[in-house]
């Protein structure tokens, strides 16, 4: 059985950085993307940055808005990935989700059929 494990959200002060981990538990990915979404109260899900299990130059893909302030990364031997926010804002306030797929890159939330339950962040002035 596939689990998806978020940790690692939190209340902080608006300038804050927090570092969110998923950890994968029941199998590996391959060559299929590991995606955070984040769902604010009364928003839609939406794409936040993707990393690839087998791309060996660790890149990342992200929303537009977010570059420069948010960083993914991963440790296959703990089969985990990061999601690093800096500079927390309180429009950064959201639940934060870790997904996975079978396929390529997605960037809508109903392509992805693996779900962890969602860490909260708060950033409070």
């Amino acid at each position: 059985q596939v689990q998806l494990v978020e940790s690692g959200g939190g209340l902080v002060q608006v300038g804050d950085s927090l570092r969110l981990s998923c950890t994968i538990h029941g199998r590996t990915f391959g060559d299929s993307p590991i995606t955070w979404f984040r769902q604010a109260p009364g928003k839609e899900r939406e794409f936040v940055a993707a990393t690839f299990w087998n791309d060996g130059t660790g890149r990342g893909y992200y929303a537009d808005s977010l570059k420069g302030r948010f960083t993914i990364s991963r440790d296959n031997a703990k089969y985990t990935v990061y999601l690093q926010l800096n500079s927390l804002k309180p429009e950064d306030t959201a639940v934060y989700y870790c997904a996975a797929r079978d396929h390529g890159l997605a960037y809508v939330a109903g392509e992805y059929r693996y779900w962890g339950q969602g860490t909260q962040v708060t950033a409070s002035s």
